[in-house]
């Protein structure tokens, strides 16, 4: 499918999250033509931190590295004519833009500074039905960040918004696009949701890094938006990483539920995308199809869960198991009140007839969790100390005891899409409303795909000799988190041909996932296919317990699960097998 280049809108990703590069604003600014640039500070847990830092000063509660950047960066952006859109008001966007303003008071500059608000539910959430949260934010869509920059404003922050619709705001500004356009909707939210993680779509956290010539600082991605949604995806010549179909496959899996992709102003059919390489680091991103909004808007609920504390020992040499043993009835007899959960696990790094002593050294983690910060504070301390020296041989921990911390629990509600009062505040201090979508559709799962190539009888993809290989020699992956949730996108590249794909749908029954990933045995998979992506996606249910603040486990994200997936070995057609590793 070819696309209309003659009209073009340039968007650069300068933030991926809360501590990402600070010299990526300046860097994207001078780098090449932009025409926006955006950046996405939001992830599940920040919301929590900023909440917090809002409890602590009630002048806070915003990004604060984005407020550096633009003291760095403000004035190159005006003088480039490059509008600055972001949501990095988190908590306090209201805050932000007093910061912003102080800021450009000091520097002489007179930017126009608009802001959407109506995110914020916290003092509406117990008559919403959504308890007692010490945080409520709803998912805005793009169309309040759309008039902010209809109105010439320099400078749009915003509060929690989808990660996509900093985004889709810009685009449905230069276009003139409606709620009607969902074609053209998605298109651009697939292209916000490619470049929103920032590198991650030019080789950061790619499975085949190896390939990449530079990652040591590589370019943040840029979209090119077209008038029908499609788009480019790319970076500034002469930055270091990648941008390939792969690159951009790989982000797209990232954080996914099934083919229906619900944001507020659009349901993105991810298995309607196409992708095409058109030279070097560029990735045309075609036919993506649009289906009304959701009738409910996803709301962000962060609490405090509790308290924790936790203690890793060291366990050395011979007989790990009943080392642990021995370390687990010792402490679990010396802890003076039992905690609400406590929970152990042991991790066999350990190698036989180990050349170091780290080669022969095992982890066994004890973590407590309670809502009383003194039963996980100084019992577990005294535990830990009273056992050291009546344990096991060569007793020793990574750290010493220390007190007990608060984690916070993230948890996602519904609220209808009229409920949140959507407004925009414009430079001038005038306030105008977003109105709701009129036309919505209930969301359906969709985990079949539409069309997908058929496996021959027995589910064996491909007959013929195999030979017993990591997944990964043929797969890549990509994994994250929602919530409680883990997602793990799994694909084959293009040249597998169709074999390559029907090997890997083939593959991947719920049978076999809970088999090479054990941890999943007990859990809900909902597994979904992709053929135009020749992709599975993989979403496990409760993986992660409460989030990643709860830290569930030592991956508490999820962000090394596919490659995990990847190191289990699997019985490959050695068709399929590249010549290097056959």
């Amino acid at each position: 499918m070819s696309i209309d280049t003659t009209e073009v809108l340039r968007v650069g990703n300068c933030s991926g999250f809360y501590g990402d590069r600070l010299s990526a604003m300046r860097e994207m600014l001078e780098g090449g033509e932009l025409d926006v640039i955006t950046g996405d500070w939001l992830a599940e847990l920040t919301m929590l931190i900023l909440g917090r830092d809002r409890m602590k000063d009630p002048a806070t509660g915003y990004a604060k590295t984005f407020v550096r950047q633009l003291r760095d960066c403000l004035g190159i952006a005006m003088d480039r004519g490059v509008t600055i859109v972001a949501n990095a008001g988190g908590v306090n966007t209201a805050g932000l833009v007093t910061a912003i303003r102080e800021l450009a008071t000091e520097q002489g500059l007179t930017p126009a500074v608009a802001h959407v608000r109506g995110d914020d539910l916290t003092g509406r959430a117990a008559e919403l039905g959504l308890g007692s949260p010490l945080g409520a934010h709803a998912y805005l869509g793009g169309f309040g960040i759309a008039r902010a920059v209809t109105s010439g404003a320099d400078v749009v922050v915003t509060g929690r918004v989808t990660d996509a619709s900093v985004i889709v705001g810009p685009a449905i500004a230069h276009f003139g696009w409606g709620r009607e356009d969902l074609d053209a909707l998605a298109g651009a939210t697939a292209a916000g949701h490619v470049i929103e993680c920032g590198t991650q779509a030019t080789g950061g956290n790619y499975p085949f890094f190896t390939e990449v010539a530079d990652l040591v600082h590589p370019g943040f991605p840029i979209a090119e938006i077209f008038p029908d949604g499609s788009s480019v995806i790319t970076k500034h010549p002469g930055t270091a990483g990648a941008v390939t179909v792969d690159t951009v496959t790989s982000q797209l899996l990232y954080e996914v539920q099934d083919a229906r992709y619900p944001g507020p102003d659009v349901t993105t059919r991810l298995d309607s995308i196409s992708l095409r390489q058109d030279g070097a680091d560029r990735v045309t991103m075609t036919g993506v199809h649009g289906e009304a909004p959701p009738p409910d808007l996803k709301v962000s609920l962060t609490s405090l869960g509790g308290f924790r504390n936790e203690m890793t020992m060291v366990l050395t040499g011979l007989d790990i198991e009943a080392k642990a043993e021995l370390a687990r009835r010792q402490f679990e007899h010396a802890l003076t009140t039992a905690p609400g959960e406590l929970t152990w696990s042991l991790a066999r790094t350990d190698h036989e007839d180990p050349a170091t002593q780290q080669e022969g050294a095992a982890m066994l983690t004890v973590v407590a969790r309670d809502a009383d910060p003194q039963v996980v504070g100084r019992p577990f301390s005294n535990a830990a100390i009273e056992i050291a020296l009546g344990s096991y041989p060569g007793f020793h921990t990574t750290a010493p005891p220390s007190a007990a911390t608060p984690y916070g629990v993230f948890t996602a509600g519904l609220v209808p899409q009229g409920i949140p009062v959507h407004e925009v505040v414009l430079d001038d201090g005038s306030v105008e409303s977003v109105p709701a979508p009129s036309t919505t559709r209930v969301l359906e799962p969709l985990t079949a795909p539409v069309e997908a190539p058929s496996s021959p009888p027995g589910g064996q993809a491909e007959a013929g000799p195999t030979c017993h290989i990591p997944l990964g020699t043929l797969a890549g992956a990509r994994s994250g988190d929602k919530g409680g949730n883990a997602n793990v996108g799994v694909w084959v590249r293009e040249d597998t041909g169709d074999a390559g794909w029907r090997w890997l749908s083939a593959l991947l029954t719920p049978e076999r996932v809970r088999e090479l990933l054990p941890e999943t045995a007990d859990l809900p998979l909902t597994i979904t296919r992709l053929p135009n992506l020749r992709a599975v996606n993989i979403v496990i249910e409760g993986l992660l317990g409460e989030g990643v603040a709860y830290n569930a486990r030592f991956d508490p994200q999820a962000k090394g699960l596919a490659e995990w997936l990847r190191a289990r070995h699997v019985d490959i057609p050695l068709a399929l097998v590249p010549k290097e590793h056959g």
